[in-house]
Order: C-alpha cells, then sequence, then structure tokens
C-alpha cells in the first residue's frame, strides 16, 4: 500500500472537495506560495478565483468568509500558527457560530477554518505554541483533532461539507506522521465519533492529537504489566461521551493526557464529567501542561511543560495502585 502522511492527507482532502464542490475555495496568507503545502499546485489547478490571497488581517478576511458562506459559498480559511484563531476568536464563536440561531434557522454558515500548525513544535516560541481547541469547544464551536493521516483526510472531508463553522487544529508533531493507506479507502469521518486504537481491560485512556502516538506507546510499553485501551476523542467538540462510557464501563479506571494547559482545559472537562456519570472505581487522573504554561523557545523549559510519555505511564500506574490492582 502506498505511504499517505498527515500533511499530504489534508491536501488530499481539500483538493477532493474542490474538485467535487465548485461551491468550495481556500483563502488565507501566501496561499499561493503554499508555504504549509496544503495548497501546493492549488493556484495552477483552480486559479485565482478560487485560491485567494488575502492581505495580513485576519480578522477582515476571516468576517469576509462569514459573508461568502452566507451567499453560498464553503469558504475554507487557512491559518499558519496557533495564535491566529486567538486573534480571530471573535469573529467565529460570536459571529459566524451564532449565525444560525440568530436568523432563526434561515442561514447556516458552512466555513472551515483549518490550521495545519497547531500546538508545540522545539523553538516555535510562547506565541506560536499554544493549543487553543478548549476555549472553542468551550463556545459551542465544532472542532476537531485528528491525530492520523486517515482521520486527517476524513474529518477534513466531513467539515468541508457541515453546514456549520467548523475549526480544524492539525498539530505540529503530527504532521510527519504517516499511514499505510489505499486511497481508495480514505473516507469521511463523522463528527462527534471517538476511536479506539488500542483495546484494553485495566484503564482508559484518553489522549488528544499527538499525544495519541505517545498514549499507544505507552500501551506498548506496559503491555506485559497493564492493558491499556488508548481512546482518541477526534472530535474534541461534540465530545464522544457514549464511546468513553462504554470504554470506562470495561475498564472502570481513566487517565486523561491533553496537550492544553490543566486549567478549564480539555482534560479537566474529561474527567469531571467522567466523575460525575461513570462508574470508575478510583478517582481519574490528568497529564497536561501546568496551569498557565506559556511554552516558550528555551528547549529545556518547554521539555519541562510538555506532557510526556514518562508522566503518562506514571499516571497509568497511579489509578493502578490506588484501586489495589496487583496487591
Amino acid at each position: 500500500m502506498p505511504k499517505l502522511s498527515y500533511l499530504k492527507a489534508l491536501h488530499r482532502a481539500l483538493r477532493d472537495e474542490m474538485d467535487r464542490d465548485e461551491s468550495v475555495f481556500v483563502l488565507g496568507e501566501d496561499m499561493n506560495f503554499a508555504l504549509t503545502n496544503t495548497t501546493s499546485g492549488f493556484l495552477d489547478r483552480y486559479g485565482p478565483d478560487r485560491v485567494l490571497e488575502m492581505p495580513l488581517s485576519e480578522q477582515g478576511f476571516t468576517n469576509f468568509a462569514t459573508g461568502a458562506a452566507l451567499a453560498g459559498r464553503r469558504p475554507v480559511v487557512e491559518f499558519q500558527i496557533p495564535f491566529l484563531l486567538l486573534l480571530v476568536f471573535e469573529q467565529i464563536t460570536n459571529q459566524a457560530n451564532k449565525f444560525l440561531l440568530m436568523s432563526g434557522g434561515q442561514r447556516s454558515v458552512p466555513v472551515t477554518y483549518l490550521m495545519p500548525a497547531g500546538g508545540h513544535r522545539p523553538g516555535w516560541g510562547a506565541q506560536h505554541s499554544d493549543q487553543p481547541y478548549s476555549l472553542f469547544a468551550h463556545m459551542g464551536v465544532k472542532t476537531v483533532l485528528p491525530a492520523t493521516p486517515t482521520d486527517a483526510y476524513g474529518l477534513l472531508t466531513t467539515a468541508i461539507r457541515d453546514d456549520d463553522p467548523v475549526v480544524v487544529i492539525g498539530p505540529l508533531a503530527c504532521l510527519g506522521v504517516r499511514e499505510d493507506v489505499d486511497h481508495a479507502d480514505l473516507v469521511p469521518v463523522p463528527l462527534g465519533k471517538g476511536r479506539i486504537h488500542r483495546a484494553g481491560t485495566d484503564v482508559t485512556l484518553v489522549a488528544t492529537g499527538h499525544l495519541v502516538h505517545e498514549a499507544i506507546a505507552v500501551a506498548d510499553d506496559l503491555a506485559g504489566e497493564i492493558s491499556v485501551e488508548v481512546f482518541d476523542p477526534r472530535t474534541v467538540y461534540p465530545f464522544d461521551w457514549d464511546l468513553l462510557a462504554e470504554s470506562v464501563g470495561r475498564t472502570g479506571r481513566l487517565v486523561v493526557a491533553d496537550d492544553t494547559n490543566r486549567f478549564s482545559g480539555l482534560g479537566a472537562e474529561v474527567l469531571a464529567t467522567a466523575a460525575e456519570e461513570l462508574p470508575l472505581r478510583v478517582p481519574p487522573k490528568r497529564v497536561s501542561r501546568p496551569d498557565g504554561a506559556v511554552v516558550g523557545a528555551a528547549p529545556e523549559l518547554d521539555a519541562v511543560l510538555q506532557p510526556t510519555r514518562e508522566q503518562i505511564a506514571d499516571a497509568v500506574r497511579s489509578v493502578l495502585k490506588k484501586s489495589g490492582w496487583g496487591t
């Protein structure tokens, strides 16, 4: 089977949707140069009417996309660094995402906000390394965080076809991930449906974005000691609580690995809901960035602030010890 990289999967999904539906177009900065390679070759393929080079005014062209969507188009807005989503937070959460209800269901706003450069990469600096997906989930914006190339293809495809605004975040640490996949098997992935990457019986390990791959590695490392079930929500909002309930129903124990700040992050929400509604045998654990973490450009400091494979493994062992497992 051919190898498919994460970045190529985003490129292929966007290309396939632009071929399928003439109402789809892409806009952003440096489109003509395809600096992220997501739109490589698009200008020659589709022309300047469907590949729009925008000025350095993210608030302006994000609202432009809202207007285009109201006029019947399906814009895909590509951002290149994470903080730009914070710059246009009001345009997405307070305008585009509320318009359907504010118009009494008369007008939808099918915009996709694609950021194939989300999250931490060493040396990127404090203002480029945030993971803002918890903020959009809190505001009720459909938000996806694919970890694999097939999910990147499937979730971006679904996001573009969705009639609501959807934020698609591709973590930097995932961009080089490759899978053996037949291109004919690439299909849309429904929003709100999680994925079990590895079955287990002792503990459910929820992981997001690039931490999914760390979680799988932990499960492999602990295989002779602990049976770890790796749960990937794929969609941050809406979250697949039903699948998580099934998993925790089997294991009775829960650990969450989440690459956002500890306070009010996605990990906090998963733990709170699990504590309220799921049959946990022991209190759950989470691994995240510290409260108020500011990831900078110093490699040693970055390493201290990032959730690590060792921290995840320690958390898994901890919930087993609390229940007296193995004694």
